[in-house]
Order: C-alpha cells, then sequence, then structure tokens
C-alpha cells in the first residue's frame, strides 16, 4: 500500500469514528468487488512537514488529531567514492494535523 492509500483509509475511519470532519464534497470509489459507492469526502489531514510545503505552520500547542505507520524513504550516503548509497524504505509512525490546527506562514518583513 502507497502512503497515499493509507492516509486515504486512514482518513475514512478517522472520519466516520468522528474525529476529523468532512470536505461537504462527495467522492466515488470502487470496492474490491468492483462496486462504485458514493462517500462522502474527508477533510484532508497532512503532517507537520507536509503543511510546511504547503505554506501552513502547525499553531502552537496543537496536539496530532492522528498518528499512524507511513512508509518513509532514506538514503544513506556512502563512506567511499566507489560504493553506493544505500537506499531503504521503512515503516514509521507518522502524527497528522488537520486545516483548523494550521495558519499561513507569514513571511518577515525586513526594513
Amino acid at each position: 500500500m502507497t502512503n497515499e492509500q493509507i492516509i486515504f483509509q486512514n482518513s475514512l475511519q478517522l472520519m466516520d469514528d468522528g474525529i476529523i470532519g468532512t470536505t461537504g464534497r462527495f467522492i466515488t470509489v470502487e470496492n474490491e468487488q468492483g462496486e462504485k459507492i458514493e462517500m462522502q469526502e474527508p477533510e484532508p489531514i497532512h503532517t507537520y512537514q507536509a503543511w510546511k510545503c504547503l505554506g501552513y505552520q502547525v499553531k502552537r500547542g496543537q496536539k496530532a488529531k492522528a498518528s499512524f505507520l507511513i512508509w518513509k524513504h532514506t538514503v544513506k550516503k556512502a563512506k567511499q567514492e566507489q560504493d553506493e548509497d544505500e537506499e531503504k524504505m521503512f515503516m514509521t509512525k507518522a502524527f497528522f494535523f488537520t486545516y483548523d490546527q494550521v495558519e499561513p506562514i507569514q513571511e518577515k518583513a525586513t526594513v
């Protein structure tokens, strides 16, 4: 399963449990039997770093709405020039925040 699939599955469960809300939009998904189901779209959740890349900062004092395992990719640099870098994938616990827990990053004005 990809991180996108893991996050989507967990978002649906969090929405069903009442931990996160919906966007108000509906999406159509296909299950394993090929049946198409229309359901509410869960509100977006992202990690601290993902929100930062989107131009948002998690508000001070906010606690993650959810945490679950996702894939992480790392590259260990080779010690010697003739050796190859070592790439590795592993599961790690990630913490997720919702839109109401973040604020736009303000650029500091230089005078």
